[in-house]
């Protein structure tokens, strides 16, 4: 049989398991658009199905473009960017010119510092061993900074293949099919979801008899909070729209809950704001420190939600560390789920999150 790939994820279409990937019904493959049961589910009715890829065959196939040429334009997720910076891309895809799309700018306040922000992305990619063109900030479900980068990938391509790389979870379908309606008016190109994981093989979009747009699978990182929670909790903390920042004046000896997945206490130093960046739907408790164990024992997937009983059965225990800020505007980022700012410094806070999901600290660009 001739190979037939699926036209939404790109895998190898089989019609003899349905328990591995690329399976679709016999019947379906004189369909005009064929696609795979799991793609199919995903377009018709937003389920999401597992499939029996590694994480190192996700990684291995994207290692496949090191040695062709061409351009690499890096998505990353604006509100997960220690989550989504793939540190050492270079060795992944070899010396090519890349260029860094911050996606998802609609989420953030309409007072960040666009000036700070992408001087601190392009610093942050450095520090991960990526040395970038430039940098651009869009949305790619908004359309806004479409146009512009799309004149920067055709200058910098050199006519040559764009490759779109990304971990899973950053929006690289939806960033590709906007880029291709916006050029073509052809719209839902490349099935899209809220899940990790959409794209199982490479999908080419011809930009000429030669070159081609390829949209790669994502790449996995297990310090994203998203392979942590279940479907329904991934909805939850995952924002739709502008972020409303939300302020809490604390005590020394209090704590701050982001639902029942993290964890901040402000141990030392005077009264304080604590200003809150988290998807508008994520309910914030504020209890004493003295109180906070209890209330977590007691309340966890209840006032303390998310998580729900499915991502109870695979969230890692919460792990503890201390920071001390000697300096304001800092920012302590949870990857995956937001950010907290302190105005100014000279505190102590600790902070818990699920193990392997390692809090950081930054200067704030809001």
């Amino acid at each position: 049989m001739t190979e037939i790939n699926c036209q939404g994820c790109g895998i190898e279409v089989q019609t003899s398991d349905e328990t591995h990937p690329g399976y679709t019904p016999k019947s379906a493959l004189d369909r005009e658009t064929v696609l795979c049961q799991r793609c199919f589910r995903l377009k018709h009715y937003n389920e999401i199905q597992d499939v029996s890829i590694t994480d190192d065959d996700f990684l291995s196939m994207v290692s496949r473009i090191r040695d062709r040429n061409g351009l690499v334009v890096h998505v990353i997720d604006i509100f997960d960017v220690s989550g989504t910076l793939i540190s050492g891309l270079p060795r992944i895809v070899g010396n090519k010119p890349v260029l860094l799309v911050g996606n998802k700018m609609d989420l953030l306040p309409k007072s960040t510092n666009k000036n700070k922000l992408i001087q601190w992305l392009r610093s942050s990619a450095k520090e991960a061993g990526i040395n970038v063109e430039n940098v651009y900030l869009i949305s790619s479900v908004k359309g806004h900074g479409m146009d512009a980068l799309a004149e920067t990938i055709e200058y910098h391509r050199n006519k040559q293949d764009v490759f779109i790389v990304g971990t899973t979870n950053v929006g690289k379908s939806t960033f590709i099919n906007r880029l291709i309606k916006q050029s073509t008016g052809e719209s839902d190109v490349i099935t899209t979801s809220y899940f990790p994981g959409t794209t199982l093989g490479f999908i080419q979009i011809p930009l000429d008899d030669q070159t081609a747009l390829i949209d790669t699978p994502g790449i996995v990182n297990k310090q994203q909070m998203a392979h942590y929670v279940s479907d329904n909790d991934l909805k939850v903390i995952t924002p739709k729209k502008e972020i409303k920042p939300r302020v809490y004046q604390l005590n020394s000896g209090q704590t701050l809950y982001f639902g029942g997945l993290a964890r901040l206490d402000f141990i030392k130093g005077e009264r304080q704001s604590f200003v809150c960046y988290f998807a508008n739907n994520l309910p914030i408790h504020r209890t004493k420190i003295e109180k906070a164990d209890e209330l977590y024992k007691e309340h966890l997937g209840g006032l303390l939600s998310p998580p729900d009983k499915d991502t109870l059965e695979i969230i890692p225990e919460l792990t503890a560390n201390t920071f001390r800020i000697t300096e304001g505007n800092t920012d302590i980022v949870f990857p995956g789920l937001g950010w907290v700012t302190i105005p100014s410094g000279e505190l102590t806070v600790a902070v818990h999150s699920p193990k392997g999901v390692n809090v950081s600290q930054r200067r704030s660009f809001t």
